[in-house]
């Protein structure tokens, strides 16, 4: 800690060289004019935003796109890892996903009126073809079919026992010279009795088809018009609420898929954090880094700050916030920088015994710029107006 001189200390230590036999009057200390209550303390000075920067990632570092002293903007890329390419492709794959995704959910939402209406008129249709359906059965006379039906169903008994028979007659002569009167004539009765009784099955086939055909149109038209109403019922308030759904889930996914692949690019992607210079780049092409090596540090020098830490609990409590302070680097004494309080810390550290304070200074503009980050300065601080 630096020490500090009253007015009245720099007259007692003049008074006792004077006092001192053999000194000379030549020898007099002329003590500095500091008002009363002034307070002195020492600080280093810095800017007001600066961070080191480390990937989150490991990897070779391939590109290093930044110097010492270049100046930068927020979002410019200083740094690469091997892996950046990888997962850029990756990045790029889930974006042209998203821009998909999001172009089939606004076209959904965008054509649900068309779609809606498209809807009505295939639910109309449907209603036409169940309507025409309805009326070709209501117009069958169903007590005749039915008769035709058992009529048919007599018919085809009766001409299969004729059939049997015919069967077993001609068994008996089967035998016998094909050429012989009673076998020609037993295979003639057989193929008879076969024609009748396929056509006793053929009447029936067509006297159930025109029971079963109009029914089965019926229930086709009906079950047509229930799925062309349930179709038009999702669309009522909007979009096919099914439809909707599976594409805000697809979308959800795309938008998460290239909230991942972001995360990854960034392990291998240095980049600015805000305006500013390039203040130290600590590593090398080639160089194997990983979440615990500082690769870039960047500061904005457009603003500086001196921070102290030897402020005691008897002269923090002479200072507020808004108080201005003359600040003079060690290595610049040719420098006289102003500045006012800031912020006055409400926390203590114990230093040697001491208890001291962290006080803030805002450092007015402009800034020599031969001021460098972390210079010692002697601050002053200007005693308040009672």
């Amino acid at each position: 800690m630096k020490k500090k001189f009253s007015t009245f200390a720099l007259l007692v230590i003049a008074l006792v060289f004077a006092s001192c036999g053999g000194q000379p009057a030549s020898t007099t200390v002329t003590p500095t004019s500091v008002p009363a209550g002034t307070v002195i303390a020492e600080g280093h000075i810095r800017p007001m935003q600066s961070v080191n920067l480390a990937f989150q990632g490991s990897g070779a570092v391939t590109e290093i796109m930044v110097k010492i002293g270049d100046q930068v903007k927020k979002g410019d890329a200083l740094m690469r890892l091997d892996s950046y390419d990888q997962a850029n492709a990756q990045l790029t794959s889930a974006q042209l996903e998203l821009t998909s995704a999001q172009q089939a959910f606004d076209a959904l939402n965008r054509d649900a009126s068309g779609s809606q209406a498209q809807l009505w008129e295939a639910y109309m249709n449907a209603q036409v073809v169940r309507e025409n359906a309805q009326k070709k059965w209501d117009g069958l006379n169903l007590h005749d079919i039915e008769t035709h039906i058992s009529d048919a169903q007599a018919t085809l008994v009766t001409r299969k026992t004729e059939l049997a028979d015919a069967q077993a007659n001609f068994d008996q002569y089967q035998n016998l010279d094909p050429n012989s009167g009673r076998y020609k004539t037993a295979q003639d009765r057989l193929r008879s009795k076969q024609k009748a009784y396929d056509e006793a099955v053929t009447n029936l086939e067509s006297d159930m088809r025109t029971h079963d055909d109009p029914l089965a149109a019926l229930n086709a038209a009906l079950s047509a018009e229930a799925e062309a109403k349930y179709q038009y019922d999702l669309t009522a308030n909007g979009p096919n609420t099914d439809q909707l759904a599976l594409a805000q889930a697809r979308l959800d996914n795309a938008k998460a898929q290239v909230a991942a692949a972001q995360d990854a690019l960034n392990n291998f992607e240095l980049t600015a954090l805000f305006d500013g210079v390039v203040a130290d780049v600590s590593v090398e092409i080639g160089q194997q880094v990983g979440p615990q090596t500082i690769a870039v540090s960047v500061a904005d020098p457009s603003q500086w700050i001196v921070e102290t830490n030897d402020l005691t609990e008897l002269e923090v409590v002479k200072l507020a916030d808004g108080q201005k302070v003359t600040m003079v680097p060690d290595a610049l004494p040719d420098v006289k920088l102003t500045g006012t309080i800031q912020t006055i810390s409400g926390a203590f550290t114990n230093q040697g015994g001491d208890i001291v304070y962290n006080v803030r200074i805002l450092v007015d503009n402009p800034v020599d710029l031969r001021i460098r980050w972390g210079m010692t300065v002697e601050a002053t601080f200007t005693p308040l107006q009672k």
